[in-house]
């Protein structure tokens, strides 16, 4: 006889899709910790600033100038004699702004300066977060909290720290240009190009931008604000304005270490190379017009139609390389393009990646202050064939980009 079969339970296990577990990657991590990250390289960046200024007095020398500049124009013709006298370098800073810019700060002296410091530091770290979100917006890619991770990042990056450990405008004009940029209005665009120009010079560059976009109403209101700004300080401090319209404006270079391996523009560049200031010279001009040219093939490489981000940075980083003096500080513009180079259209091209975060290590170390360690001194332009084409770091990284921009938009036809 058979034994009675027992009833077997069987027991399926429900399958489980790869696609349904969970997985927390790195980058979703550091998005989840995004907002502590963001506050806790802030208040270290804010701290090292005001620990060094306490401790060795060298920071925020040109928020001083910023400072000094606002009473200075209550006594007609002295805006460009008082300065600020440097305790490292025992060196006589001056105001070197058009008269307009003194009357934008003129409200910062009723505060005391160290309350201007703290507060023009915070302004600058959420000028950078500004400037990150509309270089997203921009290339149509990223979050807030992919922003914030950016801002944390670029503020110990040399070009944004510095500028806030000197107290440096930079960040703010350029979040104004940006904006410029990404407003499709004329008169907003042309308004905030006007102002920025007015309260520095250097951004009026941004008009090469507007013509090569074909937004001529923009160019000219720019032009028009940036005139009505000189107006206003004819009106204002009439001695002070003929004075840096006449003399002072060209004398710029003049009065400043050109030399120094901080300065990396071409005049800096290449006098540091030649052992003296080429100041104007030929050497000076036929750098800026082969740039100028490598600028102009740089852009009608790129889509224009599509990409309004790639164009802007060509125009600003021929003006850093055209300018008398660019100081590592005023290269705040590496980090729109590092967005634009890892981000952007062409982010999936060869080298962008590789340029991007070359860039990135460039900046994080530092590479113009340590070899400012050991250039002879501050202001001396003559110095070891070495350090001198060692000085061109900046310089040579931005004609490397711009002939790949080159390269990589005749591939792409």
């Amino acid at each position: 006889m058979r034994p009675p079969a027992w009833p077997i339970q069987r027991c399926y296990s429900r399958p489980v899709s790869v696609e349904s577990v969970p997985v927390v990657s790195r980058s979703s991590r550091l998005l989840a910790l995004a907002p502590i990250l963001l506050g806790l390289s802030c208040t270290l960046r804010v701290a090292a600033n005001t620990g060094s200024y306490l401790i060795r007095g060298d920071g925020f020398f040109d928020l001083h100038t910023y400072w000094l500049s606002g009473p200075a124009l209550a006594h007609p013709g002295t805006l460009y004699d008082l300065f600020y006298l440097d305790p490292t370098k025992n060196e006589q800073l001056r105001f070197i702004y058009p008269p307009f810019a003194a009357e934008v700060f003129y409200p910062l002296h009723f505060l005391p300066f160290g309350v201007v410091a703290f507060i023009w530091q915070l302004g600058l770290i959420a000028a950078t977060y500004g400037s990150v979100r509309l270089c997203q917006r921009l290339v149509g890619d990223g979050s807030q909290r992919a922003a914030m991770l950016w801002t944390a990042a670029a503020i110990w990056l040399e070009p944004l720290g510095g500028c806030m450990e000197v107290g440096q405008v930079g960040i703010f004009l350029m979040l104004a240009l940006l904006y410029a940029a990404y407003s499709t209005r004329w008169w907003v665009s042309g308004l905030l190009v006007g102002l920025a120009a007015g309260i520095k010079l250097s951004p009026a560059v941004t008009g090469f931008y507007f013509v090569g976009m074909r937004r001529w109403a923009a160019a000219a209101f720019s032009a028009v604000v940036f005139f009505a700004t000189v107006a206003l300080s004819y009106l204002v401090a009439s001695e002070d304005t003929r004075r840096y319209f006449a003399h002072q404006m060209g004398e710029v270079g003049g009065s400043l270490a050109v030399g120094s391996a901080w300065n990396q523009s071409w005049r800096g560049g290449l006098s540091r190379i030649v052992g003296h200031d080429v100041g104007s010279g030929p050497i000076l001009i036929g750098a800026v017009v082969l740039t100028a040219v490598l600028a102009v093939v740089a852009w009608r490489a790129l889509d224009t139609d599509t990409d309004r981000l790639g164009p802007l940075l060509v125009v600003q980083f021929f003006g850093l390389l055209a300018a008398p003096v660019s100081w590592s500080h005023h290269w705040v513009w590496v980090l729109p393009l590092m967005i634009w180079l890892l981000n952007g259209p062409w982010r999936a091209e060869p080298g962008a990646r590789a340029l991007g975060w070359g860039w990135f290590g460039l900046t994080l170390v530092n590479v113009p202050g340590l070899l400012a360690l050991a250039q002879p001194n501050y202001s001396q332009i003559s110095r070891p064939w070495y350090l001198a084409w060692g000085e061109l770091v900046y310089i040579a990284a931005a004609l490397v980009t711009l002939g790949w921009i080159v390269a990589t938009g005749r591939r792409r036809v």
